[in-house]
């Protein structure tokens, strides 16, 4: 592996997501996933993840933005701080690194809305490109 080991990742997500849609996002399920799923990152990397949106059975696609990348973890202390990723301890920022089952996930929000809701499941829905039923 060229690209060092991730101790952090902070993912961003538009500050327009509604309330049900961060509520799911903030779960410790959800982080796991993003820490099983991705691979190797890289600053800037965009990924759509789908979010339930509460209501049959349908959901939302939210663009996860990667803002910061941490690696190592600077010795002996740190290996003991690593699960929270706030105490400032964890190591160097660096522009790529492979995510581990050990990756702590931390996300923030960035300007932008997110298309959800009803409009969802509506003929005006995100994408834009369904056809009218007839």
């Amino acid at each position: 592996m060229d690209a060092p080991e991730a101790a952090r990742v902070v993912l961003s997500y538009p500050e327009g997501l509604s309330d049900w849609g961060r509520d799911q996002v903030e779960t410790d399920r959800y982080r796991s996933y993003f820490a099983r799923v991705m691979d190797e990152v890289a600053v800037g990397d965009v990924r759509e993840e789908f979010v339930d949106v509460g209501c049959c059975g349908d959901s939302l696609d939210v663009p996860f933005r990667v803002e910061r990348i941490e690696a190592g973890g600077g010795g002996d202390d740190a290996d003991e701080t690593r699960g929270d990723g706030l105490d400032g301890t964890r190591g160097d920022t660096v522009d790529t690194a492979v995510v581990t089952s050990e990756t702590t996930v931390d996300y923030e929000t960035r300007d932008g809305d997110v298309d959800g809701g009803w409009r969802v499941q509506s003929a005006a829905g995100p994408s834009g490109s369904n056809t009218e039923a007839g």
